[in-house]
């Protein structure tokens, strides 16, 4: 459902939303899920997406370019052609374990709402630098509490444990950063999403 409504809502952080920013998108056992982190406090909201919506995000997120434009890439392109530009996106209801979105768009001055999953939301969201919020209701009802990493603890140089090792030289992390492009450019995209799933285990450990 596509609605306009009053321009001076337009831009504002829309009331009883929470700010949120993606932590993770997981390979689960049961699926791909991402991890969207209050900016505000620990509480994160874990949704189960499809492996297309994942594969589509984790793309985005390593700023990577398929050799052919995804779904969202082509969204994204017909949305500058129109000059209409996204104000935000929201994960807006949970019914019946299931996660319903709105994307809030600005053309030719006014706001227009539309309905959406919240995995194509967000998918669009990376691709425009739109500020992701999540309902304060829904992430009541659905949240989890992240542990709070402790600042004290020193962090471990990126030259320990043999990172290097046979790797000529290259860190690790580089050397599954040059994993990952290959398989985007070979559109293995289920292959990208595990290796960005240890690109991102890897950063947090150091």
């Amino acid at each position: 459902m596509c609605t306009v409504y009053g321009a001076m809502q337009c831009g504002k952080k829309p009331m009883d939303m929470i700010p949120v920013d993606i932590v993770n998108v997981i390979l689960s056992d049961k699926g791909f899920v991402i991890l969207l982190k209050s900016k505000d406090d620990n509480r994160a909201l874990p949704i189960f997406i499809g492996q297309l919506e994942a594969q589509s995000i984790i793309i985005a997120l390593s700023d990577a370019k398929p050799v052919r434009p995804l779904t969202h890439d082509l969204m994204k392109n017909m949305l500058d052609e129109l000059s209409c530009s996204i104000v935000r996106v929201e994960v807006c209801d949970l019914l019946d374990d299931t996660f319903y979105g709105k994307i809030v768009f600005e053309f030719n001055g006014l706001p227009i709402e539309m309905d959406s999953r919240p995995s194509d939301a967000i998918a669009l969201a990376v691709r425009t630098q739109a500020p992701i919020f999540v309902a304060q209701k829904v992430m009541e009802e659905a949240k989890i509490l992240l542990e709070e990493k402790d600042e004290r603890k020193p962090p471990r140089q990126a030259e320990d444990a043999g990172e290097q090792a046979d790797t000529g030289g290259v860190s690790k992390v580089e050397e599954l950063k040059r994993r990952l492009a290959d398989a985007i450019k070979r559109e293995r995209y289920e292959d990208a999403a595990q290796i960005r799933d240890q690109i991102r285990k890897l950063n947090t450990t150091n």
